[in-house]
């Protein structure tokens, strides 16, 4: 069972969540918070697997609280789910911790299943997400080689990459390209050397921003 914690300020949309996701067999809302601080709060309290995170909250907004939860080192992944369209929150939004980024208007059957890819290691980002990013010029502060470069990557490990980009598992990757597991760990090892980033959430957004996903 995925225990899933919804942050929103709207008690329509909290409510509206709960009663989706609860009808899954697989998912169920542990808790709802009201804002950004009672969000962190609830997060550390119950130990959810995954948080829909609105942005826009008071007391703390979802940048805030993304990045207390971070720094509270809580092992929740983070989807954000909001209805401001504004391109220019999904970088930080990914810079500081969520695992995915979505808009209110996604199908519901969609958002489950978003849950469930995020709680699986997998990164998800509505497209109208991914476009917003990759139009932004890169820049060294974010994740990967200094001053924008992309780094060098062989074919093999730019096709990993973009596989990691799409949400695929390492079990999916080399069904995909008819090689061992063994393989595609070897190749995401040095897919995320190379970028020097930690993980797969910041590899595969490097992958959007510089245009490989």
């Amino acid at each position: 069972m995925i225990r899933v914690l919804v942050a929103d300020d709207h008690p329509v949309v909290r409510q509206g969540l709960r009663t989706f996701l609860d009808l899954q067999e697989d998912l169920e809302v542990v808790g709802e918070a009201a804002d950004g601080a009672e969000a962190v709060a609830m997060a550390g309290a119950l130990t959810p697997d995954v948080v829909l995170l609105d942005l826009r909250m008071p007391v703390l907004d979802g940048l805030g609280a993304l990045r207390e939860m971070a720094a509270l080192g809580l092992g929740a992944r983070v989807i954000v789910l909001t209805s401001v369209s504004d391109g220019q929150d999904v970088a930080p939004a990914m810079r500081s911790g969520a695992a995915g980024f979505l808009y209110k208007d996604v199908e519901p059957a969609a958002l489950a299943q978003a849950v469930r890819s995020v709680h699986g290691g997998q990164v998800v980002l509505a497209p109208e997400a991914a476009e917003a990013v990759l139009s932004q010029p890169p820049g060294g502060k974010d994740h990967g080689s200094a001053a924008g470069t992309v780094a060098v990557l062989t074919d093999r490990e730019r096709e990993v990459l973009a596989l990691i980009a799409s949400g695929r598992s390492n079990r999916e990757i080399a069904r995909h390209l008819v090689v061992a597991e063994k393989t595609v760990k070897t190749h995401v090892s040095n897919v995320l050397m190379k970028l020097g980033v930690q993980d797969r959430t910041q590899a595969a957004l490097y992958a959007v921003r510089h245009g490989l996903a």
